[in-house]
């Protein structure tokens, strides 16, 4: 079966149909992108979109930054290595809309302009506040991006159908992956630049219709094999796992049980609450959500676009437990981790094997065609997101208001938010390229652990403490950013981890080990961490101001004077 999985995915037939389906993405992306920047008038066009979208086109486009690659391939891809501990992701994901909703959606909405500093730093002083929350977007954003791009160049191999040791066009697997995370970095700032946010929140309402589509066409297609028996499925994933009934309950990925090691049997599960922490907290802190409510005209609009939200998202999560095991039942863990070892490209394979079991080799490769353009699309609009809260944060947080103290103009905000665009794209390139081996759900998870440390406790103790300052505001981001940060790069993630074959599944190469945390996800102490900072931060400090936290308060509640927020 996979000779002619391999057969069918190197064909040249496959190969045009990728290329033309993926072309006519890619062109119609651009077409919205150039259409959307003869719209681009002022700063909040470029910031917010002019505020003009409904609550339900800002809910697509929610579920649309959402829906990232990282669910779609990382989520899939982790299901089909991992079963029961694959799906804890999207359980995660889809709890954390609670706390956005409940907590942060409206009354953030309520008090800022266009990104989280216009809130934070609005009863404090401004130019500490709004750097060390520009510092604190830029880092999370470039973890976020970082996942995007991993799945990108996992993605451009597979389209063209090399296999490792082979070459297409001269290229390797290898350099195949790099050439498609340039070109991802390469699109992402032509689509900021130019259409700023309301190309990008265009761009993400068709990219929701196209995953959601796609996904639904996969799903259905893979339960007609079963006849629509899920049972039948999962029995089947099982089996073709290696485990049996092991791969359908917990502690195959996370919380496993080491026999005669009890010290690592609990760091296991210790690192699966910590992984549960950084899920269902980090949302609420994530700057290219945050800024999603400063798109829509109030605050009703905004509790709106968290419902739609949630509804697309929590449809699209169970679809990917029925595409998860029906990559691991169909394609087989040998062929995915073949692929790529992360098991980042079983969706887009389980796609080929069903087309190609429903209709032949041109089924197959139409269907590889058309769910790998999806999550090509995923990814593009994901890290467009990404990447204008970056931008906007740098130019409107820390040019404007710190650098000139409010005194820039519009055009010279916008010119230094494009700027700012480039400049995080090359980052994020260069950094992608070399955390290729990563799972790319597994990479997002650090993204929310060091969102949930560093931005959380801020914007809730900004929000709902009268003695919150400007020292607690800083000790909580700079103390929860440099706690998440410091205990990633002294994790396993970074370095010491090695597979049954020695080799490294750390960012640094075999033989190298500086590994002290023993948690690889840091959420469970960086987390309290960042909140302990704050706390501590605000008690050693003085300043209090009652009367601003009074006036935020009926900002937060009412919107009263939200347009002009961080103009003062």
């Amino acid at each position: 079966m996979n000779d002619v999985i391999l057969l069918a995915a190197t064909s040249s037939q496959s190969r045009l149909i990728t290329v033309i389906m993926f072309t006519a993405m890619v062109a119609a992306t651009l077409a919205i992108t150039v259409w959307a920047s003869r719209q681009v008038k002022s700063a909040t066009d470029f910031h917010s979109g002019g505020r003009g979208f409904s609550g339900m086109q800002n809910g697509f486009a929610i579920g649309s930054d959402y829906m990232s690659a990282a669910s779609f391939l990382g989520i899939a891809g982790m299901i089909a290595l991992f079963g029961y501990d694959g799906f804890l992701y999207s359980i995660g994901f889809l709890v954390a809309w609670l706390v956005a909703l409940l907590l942060v959606a409206e009354l953030l909405r309520n008090s800022g302009r266009f990104t989280m500093a216009d809130v934070l730093s609005y009863r404090m002083r401004q130019r500490p506040v709004r750097t060390a929350a520009s510092v604190s977007t830029l880092t999370v954003s470039i973890f976020y991006l970082l996942a995007q791009m991993v799945g990108a160049g996992a993605l451009i191999a597979l389209l063209l159908g090399i296999q490792p040791g082979e070459t297409y066009l001269g290229m390797s697997a290898e350099v195949a992956k790099i050439v498609g995370i340039i070109v991802v970095g390469i699109l992402m700032i032509v689509y900021v630049t130019f259409g700023g946010m309301k190309g990008t929140t265009w761009v993400q309402i068709v990219k929701a219709v196209m995953l959601m589509g796609g996904a639904a066409i996969l799903t259905i297609m893979v339960l007609a094999i079963y006849g629509f028996n899920l049972g039948a499925l999962m029995s089947d994933a099982a089996d073709a796992s290696g485990v049996g009934n092991a791969f359908l309950e917990p502690g195959q990925r996370y919380g496993v049980d080491v026999a005669g090691d009890a010290w690592q049997s609990m760091i296991n599960k210790l690192d699966l609450i910590s992984l549960g922490l950084a899920l269902v907290l980090g949302t609420a802190g994530l700057p290219h959500i945050l800024i999603r409510f400063y798109t829509v005209p109030d605050s009703k609009a905004a509790r709106k676009s968290v419902n739609w939200g949630i509804g697309l998202i929590g449809s699209f999560y169970l679809m990917t437990l029925v595409l998860g095991f029906g990559a691991a039942a169909l394609v087989g863990r040998d062929a995915i981790t073949a692929q790529n070892a992360a098991g980042n490209t079983a969706a887009p394979q389980l796609a080929e094997e069903v087309g190609m079991r429903l209709g032949g080799d041109l089924m197959g490769a139409v269907m590889l065609a058309l769910i790998a353009a999806v999550a090509f699309a995923a990814i593009l609009s994901t890290v467009a997101g990404l990447t204008i809260a970056s931008s906007s944060s740098l130019a409107h947080d820390f040019y404007n208001n710190v650098l000139r103290k409010g005194k820039a103009t519009e055009r010279e905000e916008i010119r230094v938010a494009k700027l700012a665009a480039f400049a995080v794209g090359v980052i994020a390139i260069i950094l992608a390229i070399f955390a290729q081996n990563l799972n790319v759900a597994f990479l997002v998870a650090l993204a929310f652990a060091i969102a949930a440390s560093a931005n959380l406790p801020t914007i809730l103790l900004s929000l709902f403490w009268k003695r919150f300052n400007t020292t607690g505001a800083l000790a909580g981001i700079y103390g929860g950013l440099a706690g998440a940060v410091g205990l990633v790069f002294f994790s396993p993630v970074v370095s010491g981890k090695v597979n049954a074959d020695g080799d490294s599944l750390s960012l640094f190469p075999a033989g190298v080990d500086f590994a002290w945390f023993p948690l690889e996800n840091p959420g469970l102490v960086s987390i309290p961490l960042g909140l302990v900072c704050a706390v501590v931060g605000t008690l050693v400090s003085k300043e209090s101001d009652p009367d601003r936290f009074a006036v935020l308060q009926v900002r937060a509640l009412t919107g009263a004077g939200a347009e002009g927020a961080g103009n003062h």
